[in-house]
């Protein structure tokens, strides 16, 4: 089978990289896969070239010439299958379907945005999913978002799918992990910097303990900043006296190696869709602490849950978690492995895009 991955880029976001992680997939059971982005963003470039699957780059500044040109490529293209992933590239996918197409075409949607139910915007977009012969969503909170806002979409259309995860590349090595490293409980999150990921909780929530239990935090946090919220993060953590726990860093591609040497996985966004960094942290045997969003309460004990939107909610789980000791934390993160062999298997999920796209 022929198939386009359509992303608008090669970026280091979660939506990214599920897509490349599928396209691979794809790949090694024996599928001619290409890949088509429109803004220069190469974080994955060389690992999708080393797997042999040609990028196709749309560069063009003017958003009307970019979907012609889109529409052009993929009508000519003699694909089978096409599978997109985000709004817009889902919307140009759709349109370039029209008035008919001869290929199978996969939508995906990445993110339970509330913001769907209040922009006219968001709302049109999942309009256009009737052009889509499936419409795929990582979560049961995103696909019930989606259906309420287009009740014309027909329910044998919509299908939920877990994010596949990389048992290999994603499996415990004790011999790289230290309990509590120097004292410290060291607490990783793999998140870019924006106002919805919420790092101002974790400020707050890490300001309102003690002295004792701050100084046993070492928090370090893995994403690229693209908004102010870094910037009034960081000033606030001067403000509380908190720079010798909280360290920032840009993204790795061996962020598996920086979580494998974590105590806990951490996630404190306002919404998600399905939050790789949960479903990673889960194989990799690490308790998580997460906020309140998407399907995370399907996922993990309910103990390790915060409103994203309350620190001191968050400030008591950290205190709790600061108390448990080594074989308590070890038993959480053996559960939430057990869970995750269960529900993120690679072959299991990319076989089920094949599915539908076949």
């Amino acid at each position: 089978m022929k198939i386009l991955c359509v992303i608008d880029s090669l970026g280091s976001g979660g939506a990214q990289r599920q897509l490349v992680n599928l396209a691979v997939s794809f790949k090694k059971k024996g599928h001619d896969v290409n890949f088509l982005v429109y803004y220069k963003d190469n974080f994955y470039l060389d690992y999708l070239e080393e797997n042999k699957i040609n990028v196709i780059q749309a560069i063009e500044s003017n958003y009307l010439k970019r979907i012609l040109k889109i529409r052009k490529i993929i009508r000519t293209g003699h694909y089978d299958s096409i599978l997109s992933f985000l709004e817009v590239p889902n919307l140009i996918c759709e349109l370039a379907s029209f008035p008919s197409k001869h290929w199978k075409l996969v939508v995906g949607e990445r993110s339970a945005n509330p913001k769907i139910f209040s922009s006219k915007k968001l709302k049109l977009y999942r309009k256009f999913h009737f052009l889509a012969d499936a419409v795929v969503a990582n979560s049961f909170e995103n696909i019930s978002m989606v259906k309420e806002v287009n009740p014309y979409l027909s329910s044998s259309k919509c299908h939920v799918i877990y994010n596949m995860v990389d048992f290999d590349k994603w499996a415990p090595n004790p011999s790289e992990y230290i309990f509590r490293k120097n004292g410290k409980l060291k607490i990783v999150v793999a998140a870019r910097h924006h106002y919805l990921k919420n790092l101002n909780v974790l400020v707050e929530a890490v300001h309102l303990l003690n002295n004792e239990e701050k100084y046993q935090l070492h928090i370090e946090w893995y994403g690229r900043v693209e908004d102010h919220s870094y910037e009034d993060a960081v000033k606030k953590i001067s403000e509380y006296g908190l720079d010798k726990i909280f360290f920032f860093h840009d993204p790795v591609p061996e962020i598996n190696q920086i979580v494998n040497k974590a105590d806990v996985v951490g996630l404190f966004s306002f919404y998600e869709g399905l939050p790789n960094t949960v479903c990673e942290g889960m194989v990799n045997s690490k308790p998580i602490i997460a906020s309140n969003v998407s399907d995370v309460a399907r996922l993990i004990d309910e103990d390790f849950i915060f409103n994203p939107e309350n620190p001191v909610e968050l400030s008591q789980l950290l205190e709790k978690i600061l108390q448990m000791s080594k074989h308590e934390l070890q038993q959480v993160g053996f559960q939430n492995r057990k869970k995750a062999l269960e529900l993120f298997d690679e072959n299991f999920i990319s076989d089920k895009y094949l599915d539908l796209m076949s």
